[in-house]
């Protein structure tokens, strides 16, 4: 019963370049609150300021943080590996290297 279990092989595929467009909207979002808060600085009560700021990088977090995760998500790969076929590293790969022997 317990011969047929095989092994799975688990690699993230998610490059920079996969949440670059994510990291310059977070980066405008929070450019923009930030000038909203100068702007918001010459009023009477500054404490609208902060809460502008605090509001909308609080509001834009579940959607940063949702887009993000989903990236992951569908940039990991799960594939059976055969007992047979001998595991082929891939380029760049770190987990897949050998270790590094210490000299003494």
């Amino acid at each position: 019963m317990m011969s047929n279990i095989q092994k799975y092989r688990f690699v993230c595929t998610l490059t920079f370049g996969d949440i670059y467009g994510q990291i310059i909207v977070w980066l405008i979002t929070i450019t923009l609150s930030l000038a909203s808060a100068m702007a918001l600085m010459g009023a009477r009560r500054p404490i609208y300021a902060l809460a502008t700021v605090g509001l909308i990088i609080l509001l834009s977090l579940p959607f940063l943080l949702f887009a993000f995760v989903t990236t992951l998500l569908n940039h990991i790969e799960v594939s059976p590996v055969d007992a047979a076929t001998k595991k082929q590293p891939q380029p760049g790969n770190v987990s897949q290297q050998e270790p590094v022997q210490a000299t003494s």
